[in-house]
């Protein structure tokens, strides 16, 4: 008869389980160190060897990276394999722009929608206060930080949707189409028309999760996404023009 597994073993496989639950929600991203062995003990209630071995399975998986001198991080293992070959494929290949936006707009309409549903309180203190910093970089017109505040924003509502797949994913599209959504905020940074229907798609959107309407969440969602791309390939449009118009001149 094969031995029964060790209690250690077991325990262990529970707090990757956890350890897991975390990076898939989005409480552990890329990047983050998690605590020491003594904190996980505390916190799991566990001994030290357990926490060791759990840790040692998390790296096995590559989910965890562990680094002499620098403790444990999470490793980018779930979002790379889809990031790394499309953000080169996309360089080479401007058709995809607009596949990928497309794409953009069905996970953004679901995720508002389901984020309507699904919203807790604690989803809605965690969104209202990224409305309310995107909001700001937005009125105050500070371009970097509307970047960044756009992006928090949207992955807000994409964890709120309670999709595991739906948070990953737009974590990873818009890595893959990061440079395209700056240049485009940058481009309407400088009309203030554009600017101000940025803005209020965003409080359309914001408003519509916060009354639990998950119609009117998909809908405003959808026409953010959409008004992005026509911008974007707009945007492309004028620039040719804009060198076809320097060829032309230099010719002359």
């Amino acid at each position: 008869m094969a031995p029964l597994s060790s209690p250690v073993v077991r325990l262990a496989d529970s707090v990757v389980n956890e350890i897991e639950s975390q990076i898939l929600d989005g409480a552990l991203r890329p990047g983050d160190r998690i605590p020491s062995e003594r904190k996980l003990a505390e916190d799991f209630g566990v001994s030290r060897p357990s926490i060791r071995e759990a840790i040692q399975k998390l790296v096995a998986k590559g989910l965890l990276i562990t680094r002499h001198g620098g403790g444990t991080t999470v490793t980018n293992k779930l979002d790379a394999p889809f990031v790394d070959p499309w953000q080169d494929m996309v360089k080479d290949h401007p058709v995809l722009h607009r596949d990928i936006l497309e794409v953009r707009e069905m996970l953004e309409a679901q995720a508002a929608e389901l984020a309507a549903q699904r919203a807790t309180d604690v989803d809605m203190v965690r969104l209202d206060k990224a409305f309310a910093a995107l909001d700001e970089a937005y009125a105050s017109k500070d371009l970097d930080k509307s970047i960044a505040a756009d992006v928090a924003f949207h992955q807000a509502i994409a964890e709120t949707s309670h999709n595991v797949l739906i948070g990953h994913l737009t974590a990873s599209l818009m890595r893959v189409i990061h440079d395209h959504v700056s240049n485009n905020l940058k481009h309407s940074h400088t009309r203030p028309a554009q600017w101000d229907q940025l803005r209020t798609q965003h409080r359309t959107i914001w408003k519509a999760i916060k009354a639990n309407k998950a119609d009117k969440a998909s809908a405003a969602a959808k026409e953010h996404s959409v008004y992005i791309r026509e911008s974007i390939e707009n945007n492309a449009l004028d620039e040719h023009r804009r060198v076809s118009a320097l060829r032309r001149a230099g010719t002359n």
